[in-house]
This record gives structure tokens, C-alpha cells and sequence, in this order.
């Protein structure tokens, strides 16, 4: 008998410290499934929430954590033709989102209701494979599913999409921000990122950024936003910490809020009379499908980009990695490679 390991978590809430490897028998897929060899699984936000018990979607018990990553098609069920041993391929996070807006039917999702890639070997339905870009290795095509699709989506998903001339603000430096800031410029837009310090600003201007907003020493980013366009404010804004009153100060008349996230500390509410005089959209961003997958896939090979990675753990040495980007404030991705 063939045994393979996975992660669990004990229980929503307990923590890195919560997750525990056990041995299984390696499953065969059956009709319209494949077995996937998972070489690589990268960390977000989301994971810390699925840990800590914060997460949004329902997380069954024992789950095997982690929504994205990447592998290779080992063996097919009956019938299955769109995919074939040997493929590398990446999974979507809502296996069921194929196209078009999200809906309740789609909330199943890997490493929550789901059983997730923090494994030797993964069953999943072919209908959620996507064929990752050739360029990219597999650690780096992990880092795909979960903040590379919701900076897609956050950039394009809205039907206008950011063109050419646009100003572009994106926040921080976690991995939807850094996909942002890299999609955005290859979009043909101007990219003002903000940060704090001065050693992660001179990385962001590494990776493409127009100008930086260090506000560590510019507490006012959004003032700083409205002098770097001319008082004009920026089109399209991508809100990863919740500071929505913040991003209305900055954004341009009739420009576009993309709320993905809310990992700041503190929320101030937000003054309906300031959103109504901005006359912005604000639309909360949450992955996107496998369409829009496939089509970012696809720029992503044109434009020849590569995801920015922090560090890459060992298999082994999981709970480390979850530990490093709970608290080691990552540059970009953290991985975990299982060659």
C-alpha cells in the first residue's frame, strides 16, 4: 500500500500549532477527477484566518489546509480527456466558478469546506485545473489561485478594467498588491504604491512603481495621492486593509475602490456623504473564476512575469512557514515546495 501525507488542523482556531501530518493511502480518482503530485502551496491572509478561526466560509473539520497549488497530473479517472498524465497544472480556489459573477452555488472552497493542497498528492475535479504559464516553475505557479486571481479580477473583473494613463494605487506589500503593481504597469498604467520604510519602498520602485508613499513618514497617503496626480486622485484604488475612508479621500471622481481585503487593526466607518460627493464604485473583490484564471494565466505569459517569493520551506517544515508570515512581515510569497 502507497501512503502519502497531508496536513490537518485540529480545529478552526488553534493556530499553526493546530496542524498535524498524518498518513493516508493515496486515493484513485474516478470520473471527471484527477490525481494531482502537489509540488508547491503558497500562504495568504486567508490561511491565517482559516487557522485562527476567522475565516468567512465555513471550514469543516480536519481539514487539509491551504487553497493554492500547483502540481503535476499523475493519473485521470474514466473518461477524462481535457487533462493527461505528465500536465502541470494549478487548481482554482471555488472549483465550481467556471465564469460570470460569483454566486452562492459557488461557495465550496478548497482548504475550507474543501479539502485543501497542503499535501503529497491531491483528488480534484479536471473542471477546476488550469494549465499553469511554461515560464514559471512550480513554486512559483503556487502562487497563483487566491491573491493573483483577486488582483486580476480587482484590475479587470469590473468590465472597464484599468486603461492605459490610469493611475493605480495598490497597498502594502503582501502578494495581491505586489501581483497588483506588476499586472497594473504591464496594463500600461501609472502604479503609486504606499508602504512603510524605506527599504521596502526602493523594492517597490525595483518592481515597476511610478512613485511610493512611505507612510511612516507621510502618515496623510491619501493627500500624498491627490499631490502626485495634481489633485486629481487616482482611478482605481485596490483596498487591502479595510482603510476605505482613506481610499475615498484618494480616489478620482467616478473612480473605482476595489475592497480585497481587511487586514488592518482598526476600521473607522466610513462617511456616506464623502462616498456620495466621490461618486466612486466601490466593489469588494473576492478571487474570481476560472475563466478569469485562464485569462490571467495568459497575460501573465505574454508579459513574461514572475511572482515575487519571499522564502521557500521545506514540506516538512510547514508550520515554520505559517509562523514566518503570521509574523515575519514577507516581501512577497511565502512557499512551501514538496519536489
Amino acid at each position: 500500500m502507497r501512503l502519502m501525507r497531508s496536513y490537518h488542523l485540529s480545529h478552526s482556531g488553534a493556530g499553526p500549532d493546530g496542524l498535524a501530518v498524518r498518513e493516508h493511502e493515496i486515493p484513485e480518482p474516478g470520473p471527471g477527477q484527477a490525481l494531482l503530485a502537489v509540488r508547491a502551496t503558497s500562504l495568504s491572509f486567508r490561511e491565517l484566518m482559516v487557522l485562527n478561526g476567522t475565516y468567512v466560509l465555513p471550514v469543516k473539520p480536519d481539514v487539509v489546509p491551504v487553497s493554492d497549488g500547483a502540481g503535476e497530473v499523475v493519473a485521470v479517472g474514466p473518461g477524462v480527456d481535457t487533462v493527461g498524465v505528465g500536465d502541470r497544472v494549478a487548481a482554482t480556489l471555488f472549483p465550481s466558478w467556471q465564469d460570470g459573477p460569483f454566486a452562492i452555488e459557488h461557495l465550496d472552497q478548497r482548504g475550507g469546506s474543501l479539502d485543501g493542497m497542503l499535501t503529497d498528492f491531491a483528488l480534484v475535479d479536471v473542471a477546476s485545473l488550469v494549465a499553469i504559464p511554461e515560464h514559471l516553475t512550480y513554486e512559483q505557479a503556487a502562487t497563483l489561485p487566491c491573491v493573483a486571481v483577486t488582483a486580476w479580477n480587482a484590475l479587470t473583473g469590473d468590465g472597464a478594467g484599468v486603461r492605459p494613463g490610469d493611475t493605480v494605487v495598490v497597498q502594502g506589500s503582501g502578494g495581491v498588491s505586489l501581483f497588483a503593481l506588476q499586472f497594473a504597469k504591464a496594463l500600461g498604467a501609472r502604479v503609486i504604491a504606499t508602504t512603510s520604510g524605506p527599504v521596502k519602498a526602493e523594492r517597490l520602485r525595483c518592481l515597476g512603481a511610478d512613485a511610493v508613499v512611505d507612510y511612516s513618514a507621510t502618515p496623510d497617503w491619501a493627500d500624498e495621492v491627490r499631490v502626485l496626480t495634481g489633485g486629481r486622485g487616482a482611478d482605481r484604488i485596490l483596498d487591502v486593509a479595510g482603510l476605505l475612508h482613506e481610499s475615498v479621500r484618494a480616489i478620482a471622481l467616478s473612480g473605482t475602490i476595489a475592497c480585497v481585503g481587511f487586514v488592518g487593526s482598526t476600521v473607522t466607518p466610513l462617511d456616506p456623504q464623502a462616498l456620495f460627493a466621490s461618486g466612486a464604485t466601490i466593489r469588494t473583490v473576492a478571487v474570481g473564476s476560472r475563466a478569469q484564471f485562464i485569462a490571467m494565466n495568459a497575460f501573465i505569459e505574454e508579459h513574461r512575469i514572475r511572482p515575487v517569493i519571499d522564502r521557500t520551506f521545506a514540506f516538512e517544515d510547514a508550520v515554520d512557514a505559517y509562523w514566518h508570515y503570521a509574523i515575519g512581515a514577507p516581501f512577497g510569497k511565502v512557499v512551501i515546495n514538496n519536489p
